[in-house]
């Protein structure tokens, strides 16, 4: 069976740098679990996701997995289980992922939880890592940490690279895996060139501070471009800044303007405080003193001031101030045209 695209990513609650037991399952691998009859599609629509499955995909790909990718998750639910509980570990992880993710059925976590638990004995790294992710949160199941991170480890042995990042963020905890900031280093740096963009921007980090590695500014600069470029927004302002600064890179305002730019665009008020401060100085961008007021009021609506940006916009008059404070009310639309203040005009007369 082809494999599922993962859950989205869940990354443990550590930051890296600057950058920022469960019950063993008595059923056998081939046994029912009891989780009641799949709900069923029309004839009609399961005969459709066939179809679209080979047309798409090609003849030898797998029919579950095929209506499943073409949204059609009750029929990949009825055509999964029957393969699942004869011990296909592929089946029973994206039966799995559907209870999980809540896929055309009520999200149920905990039978989500017993369908990884068989797919990780047959040794899936998908299943292993997302049954990690569930002890790790206590989603489904009775929140068991060190479990969660025994698991997680095996999941990363066996190559999962999700699982190598997240391990090596637990090796900088230290609380459940010892604290090896060299190891940690290590496996990230692997998530890192895989492309994984959470590795590639805690990578960055690692490297821009030297911690667990040696310090190599060309290539954290490198790994913030490849993060920022996948739409990480604080890989974007901290790209941002290496540009704007010459870190690693060949200087380069304009280019820095531009990330801070999209950052900003993205409601991130740290992006557009900064972004503000180049329109107001002419820093990489021309001077334009009317947009800088705009993006200042929307960082300071998320609670950022800054003095600095207050004395660039002191000159500011009133009509500017104004028209600025309402582009930020109504962004990221433009105000609306207003009406006339004499009411609509008179008819014209016969």
């Amino acid at each position: 069976m082809k494999r599922l695209a993962p859950l989205a990513l869940v990354v443990l609650a550590v930051s890296v740098g600057a950058a920022g037991a469960g019950r063993a399952l008595a059923q056998a691998p081939t046994e029912t679990l009891p989780l009641g009859p799949a709900p069923a599609e029309t004839a009609a629509q399961m005969q459709d996701a066939v179809t679209i499955s080979a047309q798409v995909f090609g003849p030898r790909v797998d029919d579950a997995y095929g209506a499943y990718q073409r949204g059609y998750f009750l029929t990949a639910l009825a055509l999964a289980l029957p393969r699942a509980e004869q011990g296909d570990r592929y089946a029973q992880t994206l039966i799995a992922e559907i209870y999980q993710r809540g896929d055309g059925i009520g999200r149920d976590p905990a039978k989500a939880a017993k369908w990884y638990e068989l797919a990780s004995r047959a040794g899936d790294p998908i299943a292993i890592f997302s049954l990690a992710m569930l002890y790790q949160n206590g989603d489904g199941v009775e929140k068991d940490r060190k479990k969660a991170a025994t698991l997680m480890k095996q999941a990363a042995d066996a190559g999962y690279n999700p699982a190598r990042y997240n391990l090596g963020l637990l090796h900088i905890e230290g609380l459940y895996m010892p604290p090896d900031m060299v190891e940690a280093a290590r496996l990230i740096g692997a998530a890192a060139a895989a492309g994984l963009p959470e590795a590639q921007y805690d990578y960055a980090g690692l490297l821009t501070e030297g911690a667990g590695t040696a310090p190599d500014p060309e290539g954290a600069a490198e790994y913030y471009r490849k993060a920022a470029e996948a739409g990480l927004v604080a890989a974007e302002i901290d790209y941002a800044t290496v540009l704007f600064l010459g870190k690693g890179v060949p200087q380069d305002k304009p280019a820095a303007a531009r990330w801070y730019e999209r950052a900003a665009e993205s409601g991130n008020p740290v992006a557009q405080n900064r972004y503000a401060k180049l329109l107001a100085a002419g820093e990489g961008v021309p001077v334009d003193i009317e947009a800088a007021a705009m993006w200042r009021a929307l960082a300071q609506r998320q609670g950022l001031t800054d003095p600095r940006l207050d004395k660039l916009l002191a000159a500011i008059d009133k009509d500017a101030l104004s028209r600025a404070e309402e582009r930020a009310r109504f962004w990221p639309s433009p105000p609306p045209t207003k009406v006339a203040a004499n009411g609509p005009s008179p008819s014209p007369s016969p």
